[in-house]
């Protein structure tokens, strides 16, 4: 019996630590403890639900809604016509939630307006703090904090001219662009171009694979070609070239230069296109005969006696080799050439034939649709160089050029000759209101002497409204393939008026 005394006291020893540490236990976690996992617990049946923004409103100019919001996602009314002007919304990528600035699931513009306004039009979200059973089932509000909704925002477009540029532009590649004189945006049509509901609209059937089909077009529907597209001028640029030799004083309205029909430097021949496709030459040529007929041999000869560095000032002053810095992403500054420029680039001297054909357009020199509108914005404005804007609300910011104004109406008296009978723009002999215009056939090395076809014009000459621009790629002639096209703008336009 005293050999069981030892074993019975180290059981209740042991009953009574355990018991002893089971106490502490609960004093610690109810007593020192009690509070921090209490606040757990209400941690755990206290939630924040999100309550998104809605999301700002798209108008164009007459208040025709362009964006709207819908409960299956964002809708984009124009969405084949207006794509890249409206852009589109998505979630957050990786490479944003990284950033700090996003966290996942945020909704966000992705491209055009959408991510250009993204501040101003998304808003602020809200909040609404819920308590929760164990089965995550809502059993009270606690507060609430509503969203502030996004601004809506009303732009410069004309969606009824904008949808008949897509129209003209159908299945071809190229833009179309149109201003007011002060840089108002009417028009910003690429083609081809894409529908942005596929992005935003998850009932749209088929959705990943219409997005693929995007993406994998070697057309390239996500270029904006307006903003983006690099083209030589072609004869467009012509315009700078008068300018810059009425300013300059190496030419004058009296200033008559022989078209020979082809120069010669060196082994080199640069010729006329009239004399090029007809064997005809268009005899003694003043700066207004010269835009008329757009004449080669004018240019190149007022190319030379202003020399590459004056000409390529100018074309810097008209706003070339730079960004317009319209109010949309994606947007190329272009370029313009020089001598250092070709040194560093091609490690190649300049020569005279690179002057010549730098005048007349072509060559390295690199323009896009919207800074060539803006070149001729330049005469339809009096002189003003304005920053294209889409949005109504953004200020006017036009620098005044300094062009002497009697130069200003002789490029003006040109460009309104090239419109008339005689000139290069046969579609517009007939037109009224009578326009001032440019045309331009762009070489770019195709091997199969393809060429883009350019035309730019302002309307009415007197009084200009608007100013447009068409770019057709690889499509011939200006006055045969983008004239028009500008043509059935403006008489949309002026149907409208």
């Amino acid at each position: 019996m005293e050999g069981k005394k030892p074993a019975i006291f180290l059981l209740f020893l042991s009953l009574f630590i355990g018991f002893a540490v089971l106490l502490f236990r609960l004093f610690w976690l109810q007593i020192i403890k009690g509070d921090y996992y209490r606040l757990l617990s209400d941690e755990n049946r206290i939630k924040i639900q999100e309550l998104a923004a809605p999301r700002g409103v798209l108008y164009d100019r007459e208040g025709n809604v362009l964006v709207r919001n819908r409960p299956e996602g964002r809708e984009y009314v124009y969405g084949l016509e207006l794509a890249h002007v409206t852009g589109y919304i998505g979630e957050a990528s990786a490479e944003e939630i990284k950033t700090g600035k996003w966290k996942l699931g945020d909704i966000l513009g992705k491209f055009g307006l959408e991510k250009y306004y993204d501040l101003k039009l998304r808003g602020e979200s809200g909040g609404v703090l819920v308590e929760t059973d164990v089965d995550g089932k809502v059993i009270r509000e606690i507060s609430r904090q509503e969203p502030k909704p996004g601004e809506d925002l009303k732009t410069n477009i004309d969606s009824e001219i904008q949808k008949k540029a897509i129209e003209l532009l159908a299945s071809k590649k190229g833009a179309i662009v149109a201003t007011t004189p002060k840089g108002e945006v009417l028009i910003l049509a690429s083609s081809p171009s894409f529908d942005p509901n596929v992005f935003t609209l998850k009932t749209a059937k088929d959705q990943s694979q219409k997005i693929e089909s995007i993406f994998s077009n070697p057309d390239q529907p996500f270029f904006n070609r307006a903003i983006t597209g690099l083209y030589p001028p072609g004869s467009t640029f012509k315009i700078v070239t008068s300018t810059a030799g009425l300013e300059e004083a190496k030419i004058d309205a009296n200033t008559l230069i022989e078209d020979t029909g082809q120069i010669k430097v060196g082994i080199w021949t640069f010729g006329n296109w009239y004399f090029n496709q007809y064997g005809k030459t268009e005899g003694m040529v003043d700066l207004v005969k010269a835009l008329k007929r757009s004449n080669d041999i004018y240019y190149y000869r007022v190319g030379e006696l202003l020399g590459i560095s004056k000409l390529a000032n100018w074309a810097n002053y008209f706003g070339f080799g730079r960004e317009t810095g319209i109010d949309l992403g994606g947007e190329v500054g272009g370029l313009v050439p020089t001598p250092e420029w070709k040194t560093e680039n091609k490690d190649e001297a300049w020569y005279l034939g690179d002057t010549f054909i730098t005048a007349i357009g072509q060559g390295d020199l690199l323009t896009t649709p919207l800074q060539v509108n803006m070149m001729t914005n330049v005469i339809a404005s009096g002189g003003l160089l304005c920053q294209p804007t889409l949005l109504q609300s953004e200020q006017e910011k036009c620098e005044q050029l300094k062009i002497d104004k009697e130069n200003l109406e002789l490029v003006r008296k040109g460009m309104t000759e090239v419109c008339s009978e005689g000139g290069t723009a046969w579609p517009f002999f007939d037109f009224k209101p009578q326009v001032a215009c440019k045309t331009g056939t762009a070489e770019y090395g195709d091997p199969k002497g393809k060429t883009h076809a350019w035309f730019t014009v302002f309307a009415p000459v007197d009084n200009p409204e608007i100013v447009v621009t068409v770019l057709l790629e690889e499509a011939g002639e200006g006055s045969d393939k983008a004239a028009p096209l500008a043509k059935e703008i403006l008489k949309e336009w002026f149907k409208e008026k």
